[in-house]
Order: structure tokens, then C-alpha cells, then sequence
């Protein structure tokens, strides 16, 4: 179908193939669109983008359903024959046609402004399918503030680019079902979060993901984030043997001591070993009955100390058995020694305020659930302690503030489950937003399990396949229009594709996620500056706010 050439291209710019006119809906619900006789319904698709052109303003929509529709309830009890071409024309787009339903998500006004959506087009406007131009005028230019994360769908061609100062400012959440490459998308955050400077982070390395390359499903090497950024990465590591083994050569070997740990740090392993409230009773007596060596004397006494104990204390026979059977476990994970030479936390922090991210590998210890809880825990109540301790110190004088730091968990529903969220620092750190200037990056697979107050902290959403209702539910918590965005989002491919949402775009955005590849390598390196940036993006594949205070969509 030719495209319309008049006057008001002068304010909408070049259009794409109309796709039909508007015939109902409302502002809460969504448009119905009567689709034109010449639109190829099984072109379409939910979560691709198309425009309202009204009289004076662009509603910049998403597709969330399609629908079959004719005149007559007849025609669907005896269908014509439609190998016939004379019967085929005069049926197909007139008396049976399609509607999609499309939600709008923002305006742009006459003067190129982004707006919220306020209101709706009147009856017959025209629907358009967006054009790159739509696509930049909403999401902009990737710049020094703004990263490339991927294009929208069937627009291989245009970005879409995230605020990484409003991405960091807020907690993140990555979510997706077991191999919808949750690693690969967290590594394209990471890497546009370390090459723009926008934080610098501690990356809790579960499986070995992020800090040095990784083998990806077709046996070929991907690289980390130490070999993209090799001055700005360091890599710590509890398992020096599994590092080497590897080619890895930490930065430094992290070692804890068994009398630095507390019975705070216990509590974040409520569930994963079991503790109840009488064991974790039982350990803050014996702290503070024996001190920081606490832990070695319960392992090691002998049977008449800890009858001695029973009867001198409030703690209770079965409740000390548990717990000595409990920490027992500790003593096959060889990073936990009597005592440190060095101050592991102080190491990190110098990294930290030298402007270098810090990951740290697990290796063999990855697969010990207990142990990547208690290590994270550990470590990040420490480090938060001395970060606000710095803040505080700061007040008056910004140039001696920390820079914004951002924490990287997996398996985040295990430390910010309903029944702990409350005692673990995790919790505390969503709940603060960006108070201390420490957010949380958190990637999971069952956002569900993650405690509601925390998930309404989480200000950037970035969601590959779920395919689980409660799961949908919780990450579309609190957002306007969840309804058509479920449909989207259960309807995502299995691999490359997410839906993202909250405080770093201004509107929800299904993406292609960007290859990570050599051509994102090269970008990573790529100066920001003319023509040699928007190359290097391209390669490997822009955010207008108009009002500052508007804080996106949902």
C-alpha cells in the first residue's frame, strides 16, 4: 500500500504501511483496531510497536492481543468457500477482518515532547506501524548516559537504549526461566553499566559467568567482563585452584575467618540449612558467652563443656545438637579458616573507590547453596556498613562521597524470601533505594518467591520467558496495563527476547537482546563520539524524557 504523502508528514515524518483505523476502546482498557483489507494478519505479532496518529499528537502503542471479527454472526456458522478468488475478495477485510487490541503507553506531543498517556484518539484515527523514527523519537540516542541493549522486534535496525544513571540509582531485577540466558542479559547490563562508568559493581559469581570467559551452548568462548574491561574488572576468588585451573589469575584470593562470623550472618540461612529460631537463639547466647571464637569452641567441645552449658544457660538440648551438626557443614569449605592475615572486606572497598568492579568467583563452592548465602551475606554487611559510614562522612562535601555502588545476586528469592527479606541486609538494601548509594542487581528465576515489599523497590524490570502465572504476577506488580503486558510476556521466544520495564525507559520495550558477540566487544571499546558509535552499535544489532520528572511507564 502506498504511503500517504500530505502536510502532516511535515510533524509525523515518513510513515509506514497503515494497518487499519481505530474503532473503539478506553483509556483504561486499551484501542480496538479495525484492521485495513490489505494488512496480513499473521504479520503481526503481540508486543510490536504501532502509532495512533491523532489530530495533534503520536500515541505511541504496543500490540498485546489480536482478534478475529465479522459482520454477521452468519458467516462464522457457514463459511464461505474461500479457494473461490471472487468470494475470497468480496469476504476477506470487509466482511471478515482482524482487530488488534493495542495499549497505549506514551504521547508525543506536537512539540516532540514525551508525555504520559492522558487520553485517547478519537473514533477512525489512523494506526500506523511505528517507524525508527517513532522508535528514536521515544528512546533516543545511546550516548554517554545511554546504553544499547537490544532492538525492538521486526526493527532490527533502530535501538533501544536504557538511562543507566536511572538504572543504577534503583535496585534491578533480571527474571526469566531456567535457559532464557538470565547470564547473557545481566552481562549486557553489566558491561554498558562498567564501559559508561555509571557504577561500579561487586558481582557475587555464582557459576563462574561473569568475571572470565564461559563456554556458550554451541562450545564456542564468550568473554567476561575482566577481558572487555581489563583495567576496570578485578577478579577475587574463594577457590584459587578452580580459578587457575581455568587461566584465570585472581586479583586476590578471599579468605573468612570462622571467628569473624556472627549469628547475624546465620540468619540470611534460615531456610536453605534449616535453622530455627531456637538454633539462631542458641548461637547469639554463645557469642556472647564466648566471644568471637564462638563457632571453633562449639565444634571442638567436649561433652562435659556442653552439658555444663545446657545446664548454666537457657539453651535447650536438642536445639544445640542441630546447630553443632548444622555448622559442621562449614568445615569442608576450605576458604573458611580459623583466622585472616588480611581484611577481605577493606580489599574489596579499595577496589571499590578506585573505580574498579569486583567480581568474585565461587568455583568449586558455586554449588553449595549455603555457602554462596554466607559468603554474599557476610560480605555485603560489612562492606554496607562501611559505605554508609563513608556517606555519612561525606555530608557537605561530594567529592569525598564512594561511588554508586551496585550488588550482584543470583538466586535472589534465597536471600529475599518473605519470612528473612526483613533480617537480611539484601532486604534492608532494596528497601533504602538509593539512600547509601549500594543497589541490588538481582537475578532469579521465580520472582514470586521474592517478599512484595521488595519487588515493589525493584525500579528496572528486564524479563525474559515466564511461564509460570504466579511468576508473571510478581514482576508485573504495580504496573499500569499489566493485563496486555501479561500476554506479551508469556508469548516471549525461549532465548534473545525480554520485556523491559520501570524507571531506566520510559515506556515497557519487548527487545531482540543485543548478540553478545565480537561485534559487542568492539563496541565495547568504541569511542562515544559521532558516527564511530552509532557503527559500533549497529554492529552488533537511541531516550527522550522531555519532562525530568517523568518516571516512565508503570
Amino acid at each position: 500500500m502506498a504511503k500517504k504523502t500530505t502536510e502532516i508528514d511535515d510533524f509525523f515524518g515518513p510513515r509506514s504501511p497503515r494497518l487499519g483505523v481505530v474503532t473503539g476502546g478506553s483509556l483504561s482498557r486499551g484501542l480496538d483496531v479495525k484492521l485495513d483489507p490489505g494488512t496480513e494478519l499473521e504479520e503481526l505479532a503481540a508486543g510490536r510497536y504501532v502509532v495512533v496518529h491523532g489530530h495533534q499528537r503520536r500515541f505511541f502503542s504496543m500490540v498485546t492481543d489480536i482478534t478475529l471479527a465479522s459482520t454477521s454472526a452468519q458467516i462464522a456458522i457457514t463459511p464461505p468457500d474461500m479457494s473461490n478468488p471472487f468470494l475470497a475478495d468480496v469476504y476477506g477485510g470487509s466482511m471478515a477482518f482482524g482487530v488488534v487490541h493495542i495499549a497505549p503507553m506514551l504521547v508525543i506531543n506536537e512539540n516532540r515532547q514525551i508525555e504520559p498517556v492522558r487520553t485517547i484518539p478519537p473514533h477512525f484515527q489512523e494506526v500506523w506501524t511505528a517507524t525508527e523514527q517513532d522508535i528514536n523519537d521515544v528512546f533516543g540516542d545511546e550516548d554517554e548516559s545511554h546504553f544499547n541493549i537490544g532492538a525492538p522486534l521486526e526493527l532490527l535496525n533502530t535501538q533501544i537504549n536504557v538511562d543507566l544513571k536511572r538504572l543504577t540509582e534503583r535496585s534491578v531485577g533480571v527474571f526469566g526461566k531456567s535457559g532464557t540466558g538470565k547470564s547473557y542479559l545481566t552481562r549486557i547490563l553489566l558491561a554498558g553499566v562498567i564501559a559508561r562508568g555509571a557504577a561500579v559493581n561487586l558481582i557475587f559469581d555464582m557459576h563462574n559467568d561473569y568475571g572470565w570467559e564461559v563456554y556458550n551452548e554451541l562450545g564456542a568462548r564468550d568473554k567476561g567482563l575482566k577481558q572487555l574491561f581489563p583495567d576496570k574488572v578485578a577478579i577475587f576468588t574463594l577457590d584459587d585452584e578452580s580459578s587457575r585451573r581455568r587461566g584465570v589469575r585472581p586479583d586476590f584470593v578471599v579468605t573468612l575467618a570462622f571467628n569473624e562470623i556472627d549469628p547475624e550472618d546465620l540468619s540470611a540461612l534460615r531456610q536453605t540449612m534449616d535453622l530455627s529460631d531456637t538454633m539462631l537463639d542458641a548461637a547469639y547466647t554463645l557469642r556472647r558467652l564466648w566471644g568471637r571464637d564462638w563457632i571453633q569452641q562449639l565444634l571442638t567441645a567436649e561433652p562435659h563443656i556442653l552439658e555444663d552449658l545446657l545446664n548454666t544457660t537457657t539453651i535447650n538440648g536438642p536445639s544445640l545438637t542441630a546447630l553443632v551438626r548444622r555448622l559442621q557443614r562449614f568445615e569442608r569449605f576450605k576458604f573458611l579458616v580459623p583466622q585472616t592475615q588480611g581484611d577481605t572486606v577493606q580489599e574489596i572497598l579499595n577496589y571499590i573507590e578506585s573505580g574498579r568492579s569486583v567480581v568474585l568467583e565461587f568455583g568449586r563452592y558455586g554449588n553449595a547453596l549455603e555457602a554462596y548465602i554466607l559468603v554474599a551475606n557476610y560480605l555485603t554487611r560489612r562492606l554496607r556498613e562501611r559505605y554508609v559510614k563513608r556517606i555519612e562522612e561525606s555530608l557537605g562535601d561530594e567529592a569525598k562521597q564512594p561511588p554508586q555502588l551496585m550488588i550482584t545476586i543470583e538466586e535472589a528469592h534465597k536471600f529475599l524470601d518473605p519470612q528473612i527479606a526483613r533480617q537480611t541486609i539484601f532486604g534492608t538494601i532494596a528497601r533504602e533505594l538509593r539512600k547509601y548509594k549500594v543497589t541490588l542487581l538481582v537475578v532469579d528465576q521465580r520472582p514470586s518467591a521474592i517478599d512484595e515489599e521488595v519487588m515493589s523497590q525493584v525500579g528496572t524490570r528486564v524479563t525474559a520467558l515466564l511461564d509460570n502465572e504466579k511468576d508473571i504476577t510478581a514482576v508485573l506488580m504495580g504496573v499500569n496495563g499489566a493485563q496486555g503486558l501479561r500476554e506479551v510476556l508469556a508469548r516471549l521466544d525461549t532465548r534473545q527476547q525480554a520485556i523491559v520495564l520501570g524507571h531506566a525507559v520510559p515506556m515497557p520495550v519487548v527487545i531482540q537482546t543485543r548478540p553478545y558477540d565480537e561485534a559487542f566487544y568492539k563496541a565495547m571499546g568504541a569511542p562515544l563520539q559521532g558516527k564511530s558509535l552509532k557503527r559500533a552499535a549497529k554492529a552488533s544489532g537511541k531516550t527522550l524524557y522531555g519532562d525530568d520528572e517523568f518516571e516512565g511507564y508503570g
